[in-house]
Formats: C-alpha cells, sequence, structure tokens
C-alpha cells in the first residue's frame, strides 16, 4: 500500500486559494480515480475536487470552512502500491509541505498553509490573506490590525506596514503621534446611514456569493466612471427569421435558439469593427486584447448572478454560440461551472429583456471597460419607408444600452460601438441559413 497525499487544485490564474465548503467523502472511505472527494469555493465559483487516485480517503486534513492556499495538502489516500512497491508519487506529493505535517500549523519559517475562517464579518482580499500567511500571522491577529480601507478593511499598505512594526508574537502597538503620517491621507468611509428595524422584519444574512457580488460592484463604480449610450434598435428581421428557423432548429439539434446568441453575433461583429471597446486598464496603460470573449450575465434559482465566458466567441458562427450559450446557461443553474468558464472575459452582455425590462445601465465587470444590456423586444408603432413613401407600421423594438469606462472610452466611440450593434441586427440577413 501507498500513501499519497491529495494537494488543493488549481482552479484558474490568479486563484491563490480555496475556501472548503463540504467534504463528499468521509474518513475511511472508498473513491475512485476522478470520482468528486469536496466542494470548495473560490472568489469565482463553487467547485467540486476529484480525487487523482483511487483508494481509501485515509485522513481529512483541511475543515470544512478552512482557507487553503493552491497547492497545500487536504487528504491522504492509501492505494495499491505499484509491482514493485514504489512510493515516489507519496514522496513527491509532499516535498512542498514537508516542514508540516498539519496544514493548520504554521512551518518552521513562519509561514502558515492555512488560515482558520474569520470569526466576524470583516472582509479580507485574498492578497492580504496570502501575506498574513507568508509572515504566519493567525487569524485572531489579523483581526486586530488596523484598517484603513473602506469599512475597516486591511489594505495591502496595513498589513505591510504592520510586519515592518510587527511586536515578537504579537499585534503591533498603535501609531503614536509622533510617527510619521501616511503620505496620502486614507479615503474615508462612506458614512452608513442608521437602519431602523421593528419586530415584524425579516433580517437575512447574505450568503458568500451576494457578498461578492456586493464588494465587486461598489468596486466597479469606484474604479470607472461609468457612462451609459442608449439605442432603439428595429429587430423586426432578427424575430422574423427566428421564428422561421427555431422549429427545425429544435428538431434537428435538440435544443432551442434564443435571440442571446444572435445578439451576441452582431454584438462581437461590432467589437471587431471597433477593437479599442476590447480593451483593460493597467494602471496608465491600456492593455488591448487580443481574444474577443463575451461574459453571459446568469441569473441563478438563487437570485444571485453569474457570468461565464465565450471564450473567443468570434470564432464560432451562430449555431455554435447557440449551443455555448445554452451549455453555460445549463452549467451556471445547476452549479457546475468551472473556474475557467468565469475566467478572461473581455465585453459582457445582461439581458435584461428576459425579465420583462425595456433597459437598464448595468455595471462594468472589472478590469473590463464595456458592458451592453439587452432590453425586451416589444412591438411598437414605427415610421417606415416604402416606395411609395413614409408608412406606418408595427415593428419589434428593442432598447441596447451600453456603459462603459469613460477614462478610455470617449462617448464617441461607446456611443458608435452600440450604433454598430443596432446597425447588424437591423440588417439581419433574412435568408441566412444555420
Amino acid at each position: 500500500m501507498a500513501l499519497v497525499e491529495m494537494v488543493m487544485p488549481k482552479m484558474g490564474e490568479s486563484i491563490m486559494e480555496g475556501t472548503v465548503l463540504t467534504w463528499l467523502k468521509q474518513e475511511g472511505d472508498t473513491i475512485e480515480a476522478d470520482e468528486s472527494v469536496l466542494e470548495v469555493a473560490t472568489d469565482k465559483v463553487d467547485t467540486e475536487v476529484p480525487a487523482i487516485h483511487a483508494g481509501v480517503l485515509k485522513e481529512i486534513l483541511v475543515k470544512e470552512g478552512d482557507v487553503v492556499a493552491v497547492g497545500a495538502p487536504i487528504a491522504r489516500i492509501e492505494t495499491e502500491a505499484s509491482a514493485g512497491g514504489d512510493t515516489t508519487p507519496a514522496v513527491e506529493a509532499t516535498k512542498a509541505t514537508t516542514a508540516s505535517e498539519k496544514p493548520a500549523e504554521a512551518t518552521s519559517n513562519n509561514q502558515a498553509v492555512v488560515l482558520e475562517k474569520p470569526s466576524g464579518d470583516r472582509f479580507y482580499s485574498p492578497l492580504v490573506m496570502n501575506i498574513a500567511r507568508e509572515e504566519g500571522i493567525s487569524m485572531s491577529e489579523l483581526e486586530r490590525v488596523p484598517g484603513t480601507g473602506r469599512e475597516d478593511r486591511v489594505t495591502k499598505k496595513d498589513i505591510l506596514a504592520y510586519v515592518k512594526n510587527r511586536p515578537q508574537g504579537g499585534v503591533a502597538a498603535a501609531p503614536t503621534q509622533t510617527q510619521t503620517a501616511p503620505s496620502a491621507p486614507a479615503q474615508s468611509a462612506p458614512k452608513q446611514m442608521p437602519v431602523s428595524i421593528s419586530g415584524e422584519d425579516e433580517i437575512i444574512e447574505m450568503d458568500r456569493m451576494r457578498k461578492m457580488i456586493a464588494e465587486r460592484m461598489v468596486d466597479s463604480k469606484r474604479i470607472s466612471p461609468h457612462v451609459t449610450s442608449f439605442v432603439e434598435a428595429d429587430v423586426s428581421n432578427v424575430v422574423a427569421w427566428r421564428n422561421k428557423v427555431k422549429n427545425g432548429f429544435m428538431e434537428r439539434e435538440g435544443e432551442p435558439i434564443t435571440f442571446t446568441p444572435i445578439f451576441i453575433e452582431a454584438i462581437v461583429k461590432a467589437i471587431k469593427d471597433y477593437p479599442m471597446i476590447n480593451i483593460q486598464v493597467d494602471g496608465s496603460r491600456i492593455i488591448k486584447k487580443k481574444d474577443i470573449n463575451i461574459g453571459l450575465a446568469v441569473a441563478l434559482p438563487s437570485g444571485n448572478l453569474i457570468v461565464p465566458v465565450i471564450h473567443r466567441a468570434d470564432q464560432y458562427n451562430l449555431t455554435g454560440l447557440t449551443k455555448k450559450v445554452n451549455a453555460l446557461a445549463k452549467k451556471a443553474r445547476e452549479n457546475k461551472l468551472t473556474p475557467d468558464d468565469l475566467q478572461g472575459g473581455t465585453f459582457t452582455v445582461s439581458n435584461v429583456g428576459s425579465f420583462g425590462n425595456v433597459m437598464g445601465t448595468p455595471i462594468i465587470m472589472q478590469p473590463q471597460v464595456a458592458i451592453m444590456a439587452l432590453g425586451a423586444v416589444v412591438k411598437k408603432p414605427a415610421v417606415i419607408e416604402t416606395p411609395s413613401g413614409d408608412a406606418i407600421a408595427i415593428r419589434h423594438k428593442m432598447f441596447l444600452s451600453h456603459s462603459y469606462d469613460h477614462r478610455v472610452v470617449d462617448g464617441s466611440l461607446g456611443g458608435m460601438v452600440v450604433r454598430r450593434v443596432a446597425d447588424y441586427l437591423e440588417k439581419f440577413d433574412l435568408k441566412q441559413t444555420l
């Protein structure tokens, strides 16, 4: 028999840690290779982690709620030894953590592999948690570190200043008046208005995802000066074409074709026409992205929102986009998205029309610089040009709302992009085939 350590896997770029939500197997259980052993949450998605070896789950090394660094051991699996009795895999798996038998203990160089779950509601960014872990700062000690960020949050500057002045084995004393003042005053948090609560009110705690969404939305509004441009598009050709092909598509492909992939196709074409909308901001630098990766906002049954990404959306035809949209929406609602499904977006689409809304002013997904909301398609009387003169007819209309980061996108570009999307929709080819 051989003992192999199971480690926290890397679940996408920039993800350095995961929170153990639920152990799906218990010590002593027999597990198969690729069988899900535990559920882990990152700052992007909840996902199940499979075993890479078959055997018996001999020992669980971390508890539910623990925050664990990528590459740290989380369990030990007893496997059948090879014919030669080689136990090399078990040895190799422990090389990174030979200084500690238990992940919750600090290593000899004062580095903790696991930080316990915060006891209060104070938020700590992954960067701050990583610095605390590297410096051997326990969660109870971290919770006493003064924060200058919004709502008393500990910033990178706070944690580095604390480490510099940290006394042996305890929390650094509060700065005295004789200490050097910071180079720039910390921005004070907005004053929160008091909330009155009566005995008839229901108090609902935000779940983890809702807290994360709230944090990101506030950050995006703080980072990017939002401007929104609106265009009303005549999508009568799109509606007529979809009504003509939807039954045949369902019979042939076994899934529906909705308006969303048609709208995404038009957005991708407009982005190719105006590539400076497909950018990101890095300090004073503008990063022009080569790939067109479209994020698709999906409402979950819980009421929360998640944004899976269609990578290289310009490489798909309309049939491919339809299948991709349907697949991602299904995975989102079944909580089966992987971290890779949520990464790398360069432009986001939000279909507010699916809720009966005619328009919206969406918030940008950082670090992107633009997002487009698709309003409901409604019938309206409209003036149309005919060979015999102007006439009034019933047309299918919808509003497109384009929010963009005014630091790098001016009104001319932001307005031209949404106008170009409308042009592609209005000129949709009724003879197009799938």
